[in-house]
């Protein structure tokens, strides 16, 4: 459940904002979800993730056109955030609400 939730390419703008780490650690995060979904794929005898799940595989269809923007809203708001050197009140709560909003569209704590 949790693979077929995750956007890598959402996942590697937040990590874009760790600078250098980026470089040498969002390869491998990469790589690990990569031979994760195969090996639940090889086992399961499944051709996708969610196979056989079609209310999951509808809840995530229909919350992504939400979740997403909110997503690339707050890593803006991150960067925004920090340039701010942390000081900047309204940008900060504005940061806690797509906390809670993904929060709450992911039905997990984020």
């Amino acid at each position: 459940m949790v693979l077929a939730k995750s956007d890598l390419g959402i996942a590697e703008l937040y990590s874009q904002l760790s600078g250098g780490l980026h470089e040498q650690f969002f390869p491998i995060i990469s790589k690990e979800f990569a031979l994760t979904r195969d090996t639940i794929l090889e086992y399961s005898e499944h051709e996708s993730i969610l196979q056989g799940d079609f209310t999951l595989q509808r809840a995530i269809m229909l919350r992504n056109p939400y979740v997403d923007p909110i997503s690339l809203m707050q890593v803006d708001l991150l960067s925004r955030w920090r340039a701010s050197g942390h000081e900047d009140d309204e940008v900060f709560d504005a940061l806690l609400a797509t906390v809670n909003g993904i929060a709450q569209a992911l039905q997990n704590t984020g």
